[in-house]
């Protein structure tokens, strides 16, 4: 997919990109491979499968969930800024929280935030289990996302303590996601969350398997949750 056919499929899905969204996804891509060369952020360098497999897929989101809002996004584990600096490119009006725990990797979201200019975007250098326990971020966000980041028994551990009772989980999968959800039925119930959709699709051209999974919070997180860094991982919910 180079960026003419990613302008016109989002279009498609009446996303209107400007051309300085056009140019940041551009310089999003040319920063991207640059860092990659020296941080080990993506095996995807191939400029037609960055747009295809890492940009489309991570505004692939919203085709199933409305961003129009004033929305505050929290993106857990976000590595090379997927998928909330896309979403950021095209829903403007997203305030960002991203979290990460390898410090080359927030360097790198540090130095793309601001070569795209890109407004209201802040960047924790954190594990979500600590985060998690913050008072300051803890059941704050609107919207928390998570994509190639764990299962999800796991994710949703990481990821609904962040969420405030009336806002929404979004998880990006891959080809398992109805697999992971019955796993993970018991661990979306206890952290207070209920399952509302799972999104089947497949990526244009090459047809691959994806799920846009979207989990509401429902009520409060019990405060042992999240528990210690790790034992997520090792012992999840079931």
């Amino acid at each position: 997919m180079d960026e003419k056919l990613f302008k016109e499929a989002l279009k498609e899905k009446n996303i209107l990109l400007s051309d300085n969204q056009i140019n940041q996804f551009h310089d999003y891509y040319e920063l991207l491979v640059e860092w990659n060369e020296k941080v080990n952020l993506t095996a995807i360098t191939d400029k037609e499968d960055v747009y295809l497999k890492h940009f489309y897929d991570s505004v692939s989101a919203s085709f199933y969930y409305s961003f129009e809002k004033d929305l505050t996004l929290c993106d857990i584990g976000a590595g090379a800024g997927f998928p909330s600096i896309p979403l950021k490119i095209c829903f403007p009006n997203l305030r960002v929280t991203i979290v990460d725990s390898l410090k080359k990797r927030i360097n790198f979201l540090e130095t793309l935030i601001s070569k795209l200019k890109l407004e209201n975007v802040t960047v924790i250098h954190s594990r979500a289990e600590d985060i998690g326990q913050n008072k300051i971020y803890r059941e704050h966000f609107d919207l928390v996302t998570a994509r190639a980041v764990a299962r999800m028994s796991v994710l949703s551990e990481y990821c609904l303590p962040l969420c405030k009772v009336g806002g929404t989980f979004i998880a990006l999968k891959g080809s398992n996601s109805e697999e992971e959800l019955i796993d993970a039925k018991k661990a979306i119930h206890v952290l207070g969350g209920e399952l509302i959709q799972n999104n089947l699709f497949q990526l244009p051209k090459e047809n691959s398997d994806r799920a846009i999974i979207i989990i509401n919070k429902t009520k409060k997180t019990k405060k042992t949750y999240p528990r210690k860094a790790g034992t997520p991982q090792k012992n999840p919910i079931c």
